[in-house]
């Protein structure tokens, strides 16, 4: 444990410590707070904590935003409840949860339990008590109807270690205390902070991994922030990461495997089935389909011999695309061949300080999934939830008749938004909890304002497993809840009290409950206790080894060959790719549909990254209105040229209003066909000057 004081006194302002939540690096902080005349408490300033263990005095500029985010002008102060005229009017919270919940009950009786349903978006990761109440409420309804952002940009990862792993909830994290070889592909922390593998001062961490004879190699379209900083950067073609995996596979097979970890922990005919499955990506071939030259794969695959292990994270720009669980489980699979998953110098799996998940008995997942939504019948349910893609469906198929959204805008996240707005305006009842006025509050039956991260007590559960230690860190409110906001949690407790469920432990009720009370109970169960966290704020511990090899995976044994990835690699592999392709972008002020109108006075422009190359033959120059489109649909910004970006690919960054990427895209046509995510990298575009 490390002792910080939570607050420091000075003439002007109570200087508060805390920690962001607007991503998962959950850096500490110091918010200063002044008091007006009149009692108004005002937020000033957000800095880094310099005292802090876990980001050392690093802080972005997301999270030195945070005055103007809690001082937003479109912030939500009051219920809004939309009356017969179709306007949303004040209300108080008894009448506006009084009218939901009578919604609720009707529906469910009329319908039953599906037929309501709730949206678990990204803000609502970042609210520990709020999405705890929200899901024991939906388990208490027996609702199938629950969706969630990891459905959006993320479901391979729980997808594979399901299959490989027996278990869903495996996080591989890197050892960045003793990996001698680290590899990143799709992922740019210096920018997004990591991508379930979070990235305090990123900067100074992917320094020190090209160090003392440790190399760092990014693999990436886009000469990004972080291969700036990599010892080798290597940029394939969009699509082709999994490819690149099975050639280096396919090497460390022949001549560097761990042969004794493989006879441990691996199942001879699966690996003779794999050595099968990559023997045609011989150098030739993959230098070929991936479009780099065959020189550097041989560089990597002699750094990977000479260490002998790997330490390897993917992000959003394989996560989104085609092959995302082929790349996902290719990267499980060359971890395990060379020895290096769950053993130092490699990856060891995150259990998190809250959830230690190493001292609990896990049951294994199985590899057969539950029946997804009715609508889309070839869709199944392997997380519990069912895919955002089958939203729209499951609204016009009139299944889902009531959604409650939290923390999210799925009119600047999910596909065709023409169509989910029409769909959206089809529901019974759409209540949307949130901070700030979206795009989807404008739709919504009920409208309830929540607290901001500065204004409750948490602990980053949703994150637990997510960051590179095993570690976790308390604050306090920095501030009262404003005007008429309220809790997530009070909100869920109130309507299950209406509901005649419990969603709160013990006897307690939603006005007789606290933020400390439940995180009282989380922290009471976790590597510590709830006295040591509130008095010395921060806990770390060391990683730990072993306890997925022995106590996890099903008879020891790591199942790398999957029937389902298997087929699916031989249906895609010589797949060919098209010749000019979306991917994913980033940007160092803007998170997701969050943050647009700017941060420190700044903003982070729309803008289309594109080689000269590819802009010269489409008769693009620098600076033009460009159109990029889809068979799906188009969208306008400005064209910025620049040589970090590959022949063949397009960079444009999501969450836009104006050139929202979504359009792009189709939640029918464009999905993986075993998790239902929409693809999103790796989308077959045009470009063309709007003149």
């Amino acid at each position: 444990m490390v002792t910080t004081d939570s607050a420091v006194t000075t003439d002007d302002a109570v200087t508060h410590r805390s920690f962001c939540r607007f991503c998962e690096a959950a850096c500490a902080v110091l918010v200063d707070v002044e008091t007006g005349p009149d009692g108004t408490e005002r937020v000033t300033r957000v800095r880094g904590d310099a005292d802090s263990p876990l980001s050392n005095g690093y802080t972005c500029s997301k999270g030195r935003n945070l005055p103007a985010w809690h001082h937003h002008p479109n912030r939500l102060d009051h219920p809004l409840v939309r009356d017969r005229d179709g306007d949303l009017v004040s209300a108080s919270w008894d009448e506006a949860l009084d009218d939901l919940g009578d919604r609720l009950s009707s529906l469910i009786a009329e319908h039953g339990p599906d037929s309501v349903g709730v949206m678990l978006a990204t803000g609502s990761a970042f609210d520990s008590n709020g999405r705890r109440a929200a899901e024991r409420l939906w388990k208490q309804l027996k609702s199938r109807s629950v969706y969630t952002s990891g459905s959006i940009d993320t479901p391979c990862k729980p997808f594979v270690a399901r299959l490989v792993g027996g278990f869903a909830g495996l996080t591989p994290t890197l050892d960045e205390t003793s990996a001698k070889l680290t590899v990143l592909i799709g992922v740019n922390p210096v920018v997004s902070h990591g991508h379930l593998n979070g990235f305090p001062d990123p900067i100074v961490k992917l320094r020190a991994l090209t160090q003392d004879d440790r190399e760092l190699w990014v693999i990436d379209p886009r000469r990004t922030e972080t291969a700036r900083l990599a010892t080798r950067h290597i940029a394939p073609l969009p699509g082709s990461d999994h490819l690149l995996l099975a050639h280096l596979v396919r090497e460390v097979l022949e001549d560097g495997s761990d042969r004794e970890y493989l006879a441990d922990h691996a199942d001879p005919a699966d690996i003779a089935m794999i050595t099968e499955l990559v023997a045609p990506f011989d150098r030739g071939r993959t230098a070929a389909l991936c479009g780099i030259d065959g020189e550097v794969l041989d560089d990597l695959v002699a750094s990977i011999r000479r260490v002998g292990k790997v330490s390897m994270q993917t992000g959003t720009g394989t996560t989104m695309a085609r092959a995302a669980n082929l790349t996902e489980w290719m990267s499980w699979v060359l971890h395990i061949v060379t020895g290096s998953f769950d053993q130092p110098g490699g990856m060891w799996f995150n259990p998190g300080y809250l959830r230690q998940l190493d001292r609990r008995s896990l049951g294994t997942s199985g590899d057969q999934p539950a029946d997804g939504p009715p609508s889309r019948p070839e869709m199944k349910n392997w997380l519990n939830e069912f895919p955002c893609s089958a939203l729209a469906d499951e609204i016009e198929a009139g299944n889902l008749r009531a959604l409650v959204v939290v923390g999210g805008n799925p009119m600047r996240a999910l596909p065709d938004p023409d169509r989910l707005r029409v769909a959206l305006g089809e529901l019974d009842t759409l209540a949307v909890i949130d901070v700030v006025d979206t795009d989807t509050t404008e739709l919504a039956t009920h409208v309830l304002p929540a607290t901001g991260q500065l204004e409750r007590s948490d602990l980053p559960l949703s994150i637990d497993q997510f960051v590179v230690t095993l570690s976790t860190q308390y604050t306090p409110a920095v501030v009262a809840p404003g005007a008429d906001r309220r809790h997530a949690w009070w909100m869920f407790a109130s309507l299950a009290e209406r509901l005649g469920l419990e969603v709160l432990p013990g006897d307690m009720t939603a006005d007789d409950c606290t933020d400390d009370l439940l995180l009282k109970a989380l922290a009471d169960r976790s590597r510590g206790s709830w006295d040591e966290l509130v008095t010395e704020r921060v806990a770390i511990e060391e990683p730990v080894f072993g306890w997925v090899l022995d106590g996890v995976i099903p008879d020891g044994r790591w199942r790398i060959g999957p029937e389902l990835l298997v087929e699916q690699f031989r249906d895609q592999a010589l797949r060919e790719l098209p010749p000019l392709q979306l991917i994913p972008r980033r940007q160092p002020r803007h998170l997701n549909s969050q943050l647009v109108e700017g941060v420190e006075g700044k903003t982070d422009d729309a803008v289309a990254l594109i080689s000269p190359d590819d802009a010269r033959r489409a008769g693009i120059v620098d600076g033009a209105v460009v159109r990029v489109s889809s068979v799906h649909g188009a969208v306008e910004l400005v064209a910025e040229l620049t040589n970090d970006v590959r022949i063949g690919a397009v960079s444009v960054p999501h969450g836009y209003g104006d050139c929202n990427v979504t359009v792009l895209t189709s939640d029918r046509d464009d999905i993986d066909p075993h998790t239902g995510m929409v693809l999103q990298c790796g989308v077959d575009v045009a470009i063309a000057p709007v003149h």
